[in-house]
């Protein structure tokens, strides 16, 4: 198999490991993909379906496809011109995060998304209870401007509709024609870790019952949903309905980016394709 397509933004807990054990379990034919958190979007970007609806309760994320979707070529270049050595310093950067959560301009503040993402530390995507993207600098040496990457993804976005919505909204359209892959904010390892702060509002517990459901109730329809999380025994119960296999994967598990250890997580699949039936024994 070819090796990953990796997307132009960096999250911390991107799903490029996974996407060799995912791709396997995605059925072959003429399905519409959706993805309700999208993030990176590199499962996207490693999918070959008619049509694509990409959703995420993140609006700056949303709002940074649609203009590279809209202008791809003018929008590159103004990402291009934040990539300069003078503006790889902490100084630069908190003003570059300053003015980014006081502009109101769409493409202006989608080009400062893509430095902050690729220029912040550990490629956290965190906001504050005010809404205000607050992840500190990250101190690299060197940055390189993912001129290619963000052409490819310009590219694949063509084909995709984009919504700015809850997982809710999405999750209830869903049905026969349809492949589905959520990755949710994950529960947390242990009772004292805490959801990541991915949007404002956080994910709760009760947030994770309702996607639990919700996609049980697409499969019903005749959707197939894919999703991941940690391997806990709340996601065992959570997902009892579902066929599930495990993975290892490496993961920054405290705030020391360089302190990354396997951590094992876990693979749902809600629904039956006649693929995915022979592709759990990762």
């Amino acid at each position: 198999m070819e090796s990953p397509k990796k997307p132009f933004l960096k999250w911390a807990g991107a799903k490029t490991q996974l996407v060799k054990k995912l791709r396997p379990l995605f059925p072959e034919g003429d399905y519409r993909f959706i993805e309700p958190f999208v993030g990176s979007g590199v499962v996207f970007l490693n999918t070959q379906y008619r049509s694509s609806l990409l959703s995420d309760s993140n609006q700056d994320i949303i709002s940074l496809y649609s203009v590279l979707k809209r202008k791809p070529r003018e929008f590159i270049q103004r990402c291009r011109e934040l990539f300069i050595a003078e503006n790889n310093f902490e100084e630069q950067f908190y003003k570059l995060r300053a003015e980014f959560n006081s502009c109101d301009n769409i493409e202006r503040r989608a080009s400062i998304f893509v430095y902050l993402n690729r220029h912040c530390f550990n490629g956290l995507c965190r906001y504050n209870q005010k809404g205000k993207f607050n992840t500190p600098f990250g101190r690299y040496e060197h940055v390189p401007f993912p001129k290619d990457k963000m052409e490819i993804f310009a590219e694949k976005l063509e084909s995709a509709e984009l919504q700015k919505a809850d997982f809710r909204v999405v999750l209830s359209k869903a049905g026969d024609g349809d492949v589905v892959y959520c990755d949710p904010p994950y529960v947390p390892l242990t009772a004292t870790a805490s959801f990541t702060n991915y949007a404002a509002g956080g994910f709760s517990g009760e947030d994770q019952e309702d996607l639990r459901k919700l996609a049980l109730e697409a499969s019903e329809r005749g959707a197939v949903v894919i999703l991941s999380n940690h391997d806990t025994p709340v996601t065992r119960k959570l997902y009892r309905q579902a066929q599930v296999t495990e993975v290892m994967v490496s993961r920054t598990i405290s705030c020391d980016g360089r302190n990354r250890n396997k951590v094992k997580e876990i693979i749902a699949v809600f629904g039956k394709s006649e693929r995915s039936k022979f592709q759990l024994s990762l």
